[in-house]
Order: structure tokens, then sequence, then C-alpha cells
């Protein structure tokens, strides 16, 4: 067998459907496209979510609760996890500089530091937010917080 010889599988290749070519063709008049309706014209397209006259499912679902759009979202930081953090990254400051640096936040997240869990370490923090009682915790330690 050598390469001219080589043809597709039988019943691989279909010839193509050519539509309004004569009524003889049994797919003249309206190309298989049904009679009348935004579908069966030139150039139609349906827009997002548009389910033919059914309500869309963004409208039958309920919606709940109230969503402010100022909420400020924060990645949040446990006590227990800074000590963590400090020996796996070799981060001398607990600081958002640092923190984007080696990968655990993004450039647009706010760092919030909560007080659960235990600091064994004095630590330096430059952060957005922070619990009191991750505060007091960290100054007993001989820490200082810097809120940015």
């Amino acid at each position: 067998m050598s390469l001219h010889q080589l043809r597709p599988a039988k019943g691989a290749v279909h010839k193509e459907k050519r539509l309004g070519r004569g009524e003889a063709s049994g797919k003249g008049g309206t190309s298989t496209k049904g009679n009348k309706g935004a579908q069966s014209n030139t150039g139609y397209s349906s827009k997002r979510g548009h389910e033919g006259g059914q309500m869309p499912i963004q409208r039958r679902l309920p919606k709940r609760g109230f969503h402010p759009i100022s909420r400020v979202e924060y990645k949040v930081f446990n006590l227990g996890q800074l000590d963590t953090i400090i020996e796996k990254y070799g981060i001398q400051e607990f600081s958002l500089e640092n923190l984007y640096m080696n990968g655990l936040i993004s450039k647009t997240d706010q760092v919030k530091v909560l007080g659960h869990g235990e600091l064994k370490s004095k630590v330096t923090l430059k952060v957005n937010a922070i619990s009191e009682k991750a505060k007091a915790a960290i100054e007993a330690a001989g820490g200082s917080v810097e809120l940015v």
C-alpha cells in the first residue's frame, strides 16, 4: 500500500448538505429552517440567556438577602498560622508585600489577622485589619502591629 492508495474508511466521508438549491434537492425553499420565526432568517444569533420565550433562569431563581456593593473581602490569617508561614517562607516581617511575593495573596487582596490559635514568636505585622484579641496576643509576645 502506498500513500496515493490511502482512502478514508467507508462511511466516514459525507456529501455536503447543499441548502437552498431548488425544490428538487429536497432542501430548497426554507432550507430546512422551517417557516417564519427569528431562527429562519439570515444573520440570526440568540442573545445570552435567551430561552425562546420561556422565563430565563436568572429571572426564575429567587434573589435573597442584601448584598452591599461596598463590602470589603479580607484574606484571613489566624495567629496559629503565622508561625508556620514565617518558618515555611522565611519571612522576617508579616507584610502585604512579603505575602504577595510568596504567592499567599493576590495584588488586590486585603489581609486581616484573627486571634484563633497561639503565637510563639515575636512578629512584626503590617496588615489592613486585625482583631483586638490578635493585637493583644501579638503585643504580649513582644511583637508590633501597624495598620496599612
